[in-house]
């Protein structure tokens, strides 16, 4: 079969697929994950079998530590995953909820139900994790799913499908209504993007260039995220202890993720008392610093800041810092340099949070915590689909409401119009 064939048929397979998942109870989709992450962990030997295959070819085309690490397969990664379609299992099913019925002057009773979207295609890079989280969301949502992973994780996501498709099996359900492509070949990606008539939306999570080219290259509407260049901003006000301990921890527990701290705004008042502790400790913690002028002239070591680096996702140990005049500026800032991801003021003064929290229109916004907390499963809507830092039809991490739209539904009795 061609390849243009072969994936029409994945897209119409899906498609007949997404009806019987639109009609499935919520007990029996709840029963399905159940079964899902059981079977993930009782297989966990296979995944990790298959991880091993990847991760020796990420090892020796040279990738990078923070690639490698978003590929490992281990067995926390496993109980992670099973973890993840438990917690979505748990989670209320939004499809068949009504919202909004009202009375119309003429009798009619007029609402909205919640339905999927229909049929969703995942084309993603690294992480195999998301294979399960996507699956698990989607499932749930009443939504068939067809996953795209990249080349470095092929064994690991292809591992991890054939164990959840299983379950679809054993269950009588249609194995279609979860794909996992096996090619990597990027004809096969463009054919898929191609198929309007038969999916419904397509999620990239990735880099900014896989992104870019999905969005240039997709008939489907594309829920896109280009990068997260976050930013946190020490207010005047702030609890320097406070402070230190926030922006440690958003630069340096995980820098390769994208809700991880890019870009430090301190106020130009607390400058020269503040800037030398809070690169001290990062460079404790080896981060290597590129700084405006006022930052180079109160800390020692720290790399002129160019133009670029304002720009930058370094998903990385490297953090660009700026001494800004005040709150309007850090604002300026942001909107400048922003990538509408997460930013965070930590601040002691509760006019300038309510500011920051009204004027910032990022996806998140937050006060006195860290960046790192801007994640799906953080703010409780179980597994994350991704984030999306456009604003129709949903902005900011996607969970399981995310994944279905409202048709109108009316109630009559008999009522003609004139």
């Amino acid at each position: 079969m061609t390849l243009d064939k072969s994936m029409l048929k994945v897209a119409q397979d899906a498609k007949a697929a997404s009806h019987v998942l639109a009609s499935l109870s919520t007990a029996v989709k709840n029963d399905l994950l159940q079964r899902m992450a059981q079977a993930l962990i009782e297989q966990a030997d296979v995944l990790i079998t298959a991880n091993e295959l990847d991760l020796a070819a990420a090892r020796a085309a040279g990738l990078a530590p923070a690639m490698i690490d978003r590929l490992v397969v281990d067995m926390k990664v496993v109980r992670s995953m099973a973890d993840g379609l438990r917690e979505v299992a748990e989670l209320p099913d939004p499809v068949g909820e009504i919202t909004g019925m009202r009375r119309r002057p003429n009798g009619l009773q007029v609402g909205r139900m919640r339905i999927p979207l229909g049929v969703i295609g995942i084309i993603y890079e690294s992480r195999p994790n998301v294979t399960a989280d996507a699956a698990g969301l989607c499932l749930k949502s009443g939504n068939a799913v067809i996953l795209r992973g990249g080349k470095e994780a092929i064994h690991s996501n292809l591992a991890i499908g054939k164990i959840l498709k299983n379950e679809l099996e054993r269950l009588g359900l249609p194995a279609a209504a979860l794909q996992v492509i096996e090619t990597t070949e990027r004809e096969a990606m463009l054919e898929l993007l191609q198929r309007e008539e038969e999916i419904d939306l397509i999620i990239p999570r990735g880099g900014e260039g896989l992104i870019r080219f999905v969005s240039e290259h997709s008939r489907i509407p594309v829920i896109k995220h280009y990068k997260g260049v976050c930013h946190t901003f020490i207010d005047a006000s702030a609890d320097y202890a406070q402070a230190e301990k926030i922006c440690i921890n958003a630069k340096v527990q995980r820098p390769g993720v994208c809700n991880a701290m890019e870009t430090l705004l301190i106020h130009q008042d607390i400058a020269e008392t503040f800037v030398p502790r809070i690169t001290a400790a990062m460079q404790t913690s080896g981060v290597e610093l590129r700084g405006c002028p006022i930052t180079c002239e109160f800390a020692e070591n720290v790399l002129p800041a160019s133009e670029d680096d304002w720009h930058a996702e370094y998903l990385d140990l490297t953090l660009a810092v700026r001494v800004v005049d005040n709150l309007d500026a850090a604002i300026a800032h942001i909107r400048k340099y922003g990538s509408l991801h997460t930013e965070v003021i930590v601040t002691r003064d509760y006019a300038n949070s309510q500011r920051f929290l009204r004027e910032v229109n990022s996806s998140v916004v937050m006060v006195n915590a860290s960046s790192r907390f801007s994640d799906g499963n953080q703010f409780g809507l179980g597994a994350e689909i991704g984030i999306s830092t456009t604003k129709l039809h949903s902005f900011g991490p996607m969970g399981l409401e995310d994944l279905t739209t409202r048709k109108f539904i009316v109630l009559g009795d008999g009522q003609t119009r004139s």
